[in-house]
């Protein structure tokens, strides 16, 4: 079998366990467990938990002791385990752990299959810079497909997304085994700090680099937002639009922001390399404020579904402006010896300390403005949005940088 051909399998499947639940999480703890603001806030925490220093230490798994590929296949046949469990849980603590349990192995396994991919292409002597990027794309398109299977199937608002989840996350760790040996690295002696992207804390003496990093952890925040709210969300149209295919097919509807989020990633080059990762960052923050916006506005029958709609859309500005650019901000800005940890602590800022501020923010947000009647969405919505639009006018006035298009170079994906 082809090995470009296999490498898209394994990045089909490894975001298509992840679509699987993520989307339709919020939706089916406020609705099926009757968890509170707070409560669900406190569960998307765990996300950016299991993000601090589990891939790190799994990194460090994979290139000393246990050859990537197997420890991948192990990860998610332990974290298929995990989500029969969480099937079964209705109890806020319980729930609670299993999920941080579940996180602590699935999280690592995003590194870990690029590494795979990227070892495996590598020797086999394919150009990883052109060849991977087209691989790559297959795992969102996974996460897509699985959120609208979840959502066509009627198992966003029950537990079969978990028992969904489970058996891909089985066949997953089975196919992980299957592929070509990835050599450990012994000679690799990165310490734990390294690895972790906390030595590239040194970057912080440079108020450019200093500015760029605290701002990208705010911004974490605001994705943590949308994954958690979204789908409890479209759920709240459910009394006064029972039939509306907005609340029927939510998971379907919500896929929109992945489809777009595929589609910017296109644009990227251009607008980097002519307006600069200044104005692009203030495009995300300003995209951002527009996704939050358009929620609060939007409705699923009439004028209020092209608001929801434009939601969706906007959303691929607001990620892809952010996170891939910010990634290649520094992979241009930072000197050699600390670019590898740089990105790492770029992840760790965003998906660890951003997400953990983000579910716990917000949930006091939506239990602030939750009554016996219900949530005030309008309002949750305003807030957040208030959030990206105080960040984009921060970042305007604090942050300096002057762009050279020819720093960029011929950006290619």
């Amino acid at each position: 079998m082809n090995i470009k051909f296999r490498l898209t399998v394994l990045n089909f499947l490894e975001l298509f366990v992840f679509g699987a639940w993520l989307i339709s999480l919020g939706g089916y703890l406020g609705g099926q467990l009757h968890f509170e603001g707070i409560q669900i806030g406190k569960v998307f925490t765990t996300l950016g938990i299991a993000s601090l220093v589990m891939p790190g230490i799994v990194g460090i798994i994979a290139d000393k002791y246990l050859n990537a590929q197997k420890l991948l296949g192990l990860l998610h046949l332990i974290g298929a385990g995990f989500m029969f469990f969480l099937a079964q849980t209705k109890d806020f603590d319980t729930f609670f752990w299993l999920i941080l349990g579940y996180l602590t192995v699935y999280m690592p396994t995003l590194g870990l299959a690029n590494t795979v991919s990227y070892s495996i292409l590598t020797k086999n002597k394919y150009d990883v810079v052109k060849v991977f990027p087209k691989i790559r794309v297959w795992g969102t398109i996974g996460f897509i497909v699985a959120e609208v299977a979840v959502g066509t199937f009627g198992w966003a608002n029950n537990n079969i997304q978990f028992y969904f989840a489970m058996i891909i996350s089985l066949v997953m760790g089975v196919y992980s085994f299957t592929l070509p040996n990835v050599p450990l690295a012994k000679s690799e002696n990165k310490s734990l700090l390294e690895r972790l992207g906390l030595d590239a804390f040194v970057l912080f003496k440079e108020y450019k680099m200093a500015v760029f990093f605290i701002f990208a952890t705010l911004l974490g925040v605001v994705l943590q937002i949308s994954n958690a709210w979204a789908s409890e969300f479209m759920r709240s149209f459910k009394a006064d639009y029972p039939d509306s295919f907005a609340v029927t097919n939510s998971n379907t509807f919500i896929a929109l922001s992945q489809v777009s989020e595929t589609l910017f990633i296109l644009t990227i080059p251009f607008f980097l390399k002519k307006f600069g990762i200044k104005i692009v960052m203030i495009m995300s923050m300003l995209a951002w404020f527009l996704r939050f916006g358009f929620f609060g506005i939007g409705a699923p029958e009439g004028i209020g579904v092209g608001y929801l709609i434009m939601s969706m859309i906007v959303y691929g500005a607001a990620f892809d402006f952010f996170n891939i650019s910010g990634s290649l901000f520094i992979e241009t800005e930072t000197d050699s010896n600390f670019r590898g940890s740089a990105q790492g602590l770029f992840i760790l800022l965003t998906n660890g300390v951003g997400a953990v501020l983000g579910g716990m923010g917000s949930g006091y947000v939506v239990q602030h403005f939750t009554t016996e009647a219900g949530r005030d969405w309008f309002s949750i919505w305003m807030v957040f949005a208030g959030y990206a639009l105080i960040l984009a006018l921060l970042f305007m006035v604090i942050f300096k940088y002057k762009h050279d298009p020819d720093k960029i170079g011929d950006i290619q994906h």
